[in-house]
């Protein structure tokens, strides 16, 4: 062969080799495709058919309607109602400066307001509504309407939101809503509670609105909406509704409530209706008080700082996170221990001249001069302290701390109220604890007569007072189901005292409104059937020194008002049945007899009479005074039936 033809031979050889290399690549990769083809195409199908319905379908969150809450005669005191607000979408504004600039002068918005909005926009995506104006009248609406064509990207949502309508009368008990914080995110665990991270949602912030957040706000629905590759909406698919919170029912009576609010206007003060059989709140009023609805529709930082510094402190709800010494409304406790112990006679008389000296040391009575010869009813009627000091030194530390505690002093209850203070009875485990110091003679004399190391809050002292009036371990109650056949109430358990140990002390009670040397007799009520046995209090907010003891101590009138000692008074009634338990503190009231017995005593009028009482429900020496007091109230109070109908949810 030739050797050109050998090499056409050879690079034939050659060829073939290469074409088939080529060939098993160029199959190889095919194969491989065409198997990644049928594992997208086949095998993995619906993986990414879910994929890109996930791109393409956007579910979204329903919010639910919140739970409404009613008083115990069917009141809605927190209701939800249909209001409008003005909202700004940034990418159909185009300008958005000069469109917020257009809305603060039609809609009077301050600076604040609009960095405020400003900071939202540029949080959110561009498509996104943000809140310009909440709760927009009218007017304003028709405003906004009427500037449409020089407004681009502005335009009104109809959304629910929670209205109080008795305002500032259950202010602190049902408490408020608003918008949900960085603290409410980490307290309630918002990776698995989303509604949180909704715009503008509101969340309860006080209160039975705060306690029962989680019943009240409902389930949230789900809606299936078509997107596009922003992420703008096109098209609604599916809808399912949310669930609206359950309505929830507390025991207070809004024209009590009502009541109580307008009578401690002007004080300091704390009041508390408690019903002794259930141990159900009828009445609780913290003084001053504020309108939640400047919460929720955004208060102002000069609205907020006002109730902030005021000096009576109207944000704090004083009848569970007031703690205060006792003063004589604790003598009752004292009593009960003598009695339950043996260690006192009733009949046993001790002589009150106006002091005692116990190792060493003088302790005063109240009375200057002195009671003279008291028994245990009159040392409760006239609140003779020398009579209690010697109580005291015979059922030492350890059985006032008992009884004070069986009496439910210095203890929490399972309220839905914010902040509840627990208060303090002392003992000589605690005062070791807290001051390594061993307990004195000198500190068991203290807390015979409520001062001291002693500390109660107004729903304790109403707790004690509704135990001494029923003898049974009753406990407060606010929130109740609704009514209904599987609705079963729990009678409370005996409190385990003598009956004859406790009728001495309702009499003693009875004898402080209703004997003419009782400290309260001048707030008696002069109706039989309605009589009150009650309890005066006065406790000290400084010390008196002995200098001062020596040169004449200055009436309360004359002493800077938040110098002036605390008043108070516990009562129940009526007397031979009793059904109410009223307690009354008011802040540097001076004296318990003359600052908070007559409130009490209008209080509890009005709750057995269910409204104002007649005139012959008061003393007759009283009668023209009181014509102008119940005048003036009848004209400031709600009429019985309230500002809102009942309304059942359909």
């Amino acid at each position: 062969m030739r050797r050109s033809e050998r090499d056409l031979v050879q690079a034939a050889k050659k060829t073939t080799r290469r074409a088939l290399i080529v060939g098993g690549a160029m199959t190889s990769v095919v194969g491989v495709l065409g198997v990644r083809m049928w594992q997208l195409s086949v095998r993995d199908a619906e993986q990414y058919y879910l994929l890109a319905e996930e791109n393409r379908i956007s579910l979204r969150l329903v919010r639910p309607d919140r739970g409404r809450i009613l008083d115990r005669a069917g009141k809605i005191v927190a209701d939800n109602e249909q209001a409008y607000r003005i909202t700004l979408v940034k990418e159909e504004a185009r300008d958005v400066d000069d469109v917020l600039e257009k809305l603060q002068v039609l809609l009077g918005l301050d600076a604040e307001t609009v960095s405020k909005v400003k900071e939202q926009i540029d949080r959110v995506r561009a498509f996104v509504p943000v809140t310009v104006k909440d709760r927009v009248t009218w007017e304003e609406l028709s405003i906004v309407a009427l500037n449409s064509p020089v407004l681009p990207g502005v335009q009104p949502e109809m959304v629910l939101s929670r209205v109080y309508p008795f305002g500032p009368d259950f202010a602190h008990q049902v408490g408020y809503v608003g918008p949900v914080s960085d603290s409410d995110l980490e307290n309630e665990a918002a990776d698995n509670e989303p509604l949180l991270r909704l715009p503008d949602f509101e969340v309860g912030k006080t209160g039975v609105e705060r306690s029962h957040e989680r019943t009240l706000r409902g389930l949230p629905g789900k809606r299936r909406v078509e997107v596009n590759v922003s992420g703008r909406t096109m098209r609604e698919l599916a809808l399912d509704p949310a669930t609206p919170g359950p309505d929830m029912q507390i025991t207070l009576d809004h024209h009590l409530q009502n009541f109580m609010r307008v009578r401690l206007e002007g004080q300091s003060a704390a009041a508390i209706v408690m019903d002794v059989t259930n141990g159900d709140l009828l009445g609780c009023t913290s003084a001053p008080s504020f309108d939640p609805n400047l919460f929720v529709r955004g208060i102002s930082s000069r609205d907020y700082g006002a109730l902030r510094d005021s000096e009576f402190r109207p944000l704090a709800d004083k009848t569970v996170q007031g703690a205060y010494p006792p003063g004589s409304t604790i003598k009752m406790s004292n009593a009960l221990a003598a009695l339950e112990t043996g260690l006192m006679d009733p009949e046993e008389t001790v002589a009150c001249n106006g002091y005692v000296e116990i190792s060493g040391r003088r302790f005063h009575c109240w009375k200057r001069g002195g009671h003279g010869r008291v028994n245990m009813v009159g040392a409760l009627r006239e609140s003779c302290d020398v009579y209690f000091y010697e109580v005291a030194q015979r059922i030492g530390i350890d059985g006032i701390f008992a009884m004070n505690d069986r009496l439910g002093l210095g203890q929490k209850y399972d309220l839905p109220l914010s902040g509840m203070a627990h208060g303090n009875n002392p003992s000589r485990a605690w005062k070791q604890e807290r001051y390594a110091e061993d307990w004195l003679i000198g500190d068991t004399i203290n807390a015979s007569i409520g001062q001291g190391f002693t500390l109660t809050s107004p729903i304790q002292l109403a707790t004690m007072t509704a135990r001494l009036a029923s003898g049974t371990a009753v406990l407060p109650r606010l929130v109740r189901p609704l009514a209904g056949p599987d609705q079963v109430m729990v009678a409370p358990a005996p409190l385990g005292l003598s009956a004859e140990a406790l009728a001495i002390v309702q009499q003693g009670m009875f004898e402080v409104s209703n004997h003419e040397r009782g400290t309260a007799y001048s707030s008696r009520i002069a109706d039989p059937t309605l009589a009150m046995a009650g309890k005066t209090g006065t406790s000290q907010v400084f010390s008196i020194t002995a200098a001062e003891r020596a040169a004449g101590v200055r009436s309360q009138d004359e002493l800077p008002w938040n110098r002036r000692d605390h008043a108070l008074f516990v009562a129940f009634a009526p007397f031979d049945a009793p059904r109410f338990a009223v307690t009354v503190v008011v802040e540097h009231g001076g004296g318990g007899s003359t600052a908070a017995a007559p409130i009490a005593r209008d209080i509890m009028l009005f709750a057995q009479h269910g409204g104002l009482p007649p005139e012959d429900a008061y003393p007759t020496s009283q009668r023209a005074r009181i014509r102008e007091d119940l005048a003036l109230l009848s004209e400031r109070i709600l009429p019985p039936d309230g500002t809102t109908a009942t309304v059942s949810r359909t």
